[in-house]
Order: C-alpha cells, then structure tokens, then sequence
C-alpha cells in the first residue's frame, strides 16, 4: 500500500511506413499520467500541475531532442518485426 511511479514506452502503429508510427513515452505516479512525449506532437505535455511544470523544463532542455531522436531507434527499427509477427497471427 503506497505510491508508485513508473515509465511506459510504446509504439502505435498500423503499418511499417514510419510516418505512420506513433512514439509515446508516459510517466505515472501513484496510476495518474501526469506527462507526456508524443512524437507526433514533438514535445512533452503535461496533465498535472507537476507534469506542466516538468514539460516546460523538458521542452527547453536536451531531453526533447532525444525523445524526438527515440521514434527512429525505438520504434522504426523494430515496428517491422513487430508487424510481421502480428500478421502471421492473424
């Protein structure tokens, strides 16, 4: 019983044609989303006085360029296996 933060990464795709593919990383505490880098946006969001506060100071430092960079490294390079396995079980 008590609080627990945690970090979600995840790719959205519905085909292997990278414009196609969504980067997401999601941070929580205690089961509340309270910010956000969506690639398709290009930076991070807050949803929470802390995750606002947090966006911004992301936003303006190094960290956004390489969340924009993990779309390619993170997802592009392995959407196709992913797809592929996906396919063959349907």
């Amino acid at each position: 019983d008590g609080f627990e933060e945690y970090l979600l990464t995840r790719c959205v795709f519905n085909s292997t044609d990278p414009k196609d593919i969504t980067y997401i990383r999601s941070y929580y505490y205690d089961k509340m989303e309270y910010i956000r880098f969506d690639s398709s946006v290009g930076k991070h969001v807050g949803y929470t006085e802390y995750g606002v506060k947090n966006a911004e100071r992301w936003n303006s430092g190094p960290e956004v360029v390489q969340e924009r960079a993990e779309k390619e490294r993170y997802c592009v390079n392995n959407v196709g296996l992913d797809y592929q396995a996906a396919l063959t079980k349907s």
